[in-house]
């Protein structure tokens, strides 16, 4: 392959697919797991998502496309299908973010000041989708059930979220030190 375009566009499908890979291993195999009713937090799942934000917003959008799809593929529960195609919206919006705004990275306060924004969008995305899903009738839950699932869900997404998002940074500088990762390119100035 002589065309780099055509090299760059096969890597990216070919680093695409792998996070996809992962992305579905994570939920199915991780140990590291809590489920309470429609609400599941397992430990990295999101990191195969957020790492491709790092790559690019498309990247980030295939991804979450393919692991929704995995999701109900594999997992027999449409609530959490719902939950993880919020994903496409909210990776890809920030994914986007990232890419017009790169300088984000260059200081630990600003990338964790993006990570609490996208963390708050991603639960507040999730948490609507539960709204949903009881308001349409499609599931039943006692009243005061669904209360504290909603808060569940939304405070315990923002932590999982931010957690995940730091670990898929820390993936990516690792990965950048013996593959470029397009957003890591140029070495941030400084990270305080």
């Amino acid at each position: 392959m002589n065309n780099p375009k055509a090299r760059l566009r096969a890597r990216n499908l070919s680093i695409a697919s792998l996070l996809t890979a992962i992305g579905i291993l994570i939920p199915l195999m991780m140990p590291a797991k809590i489920v309470i009713g429609p609400a599941s937090f397992t430990l990295a799942s999101h990191v195969p998502v957020m790492a491709a934000m790092f790559f690019s917003p498309w990247m980030a959008v295939f991804v979450a496309i393919a692991t929704t799809i995995g999701f109900m593929v594999s997992l027999p529960v449409p609530i959490i299908w719902m939950r993880a195609a919020t994903h496409i919206v909210a990776m890809g919006l920030f994914a986007l973010i990232l890419k017009r705004y790169p300088a984000i990275l260059e200081k630990q306060w600003r990338l964790q000041l993006f990570n609490l924004a996208l963390a708050v969008l991603h639960a507040g995305l999730e948490a609507i989708v539960v709204v949903a899903f009881y308001q349409s009738g499609a599931g039943q839950i006692a009243p005061a059930a669904y209360n504290s699932l909603l808060l569940l869900v939304f405070f315990g997404g923002i932590v999982h979220s931010m957690v995940d998002f730091n670990l898929a940074y820390g993936f990516c500088k690792v990965l950048n030190k013996i593959y470029a990762v397009d957003l890591l390119k140029k070495k941030p100035a400084r990270v305080n």
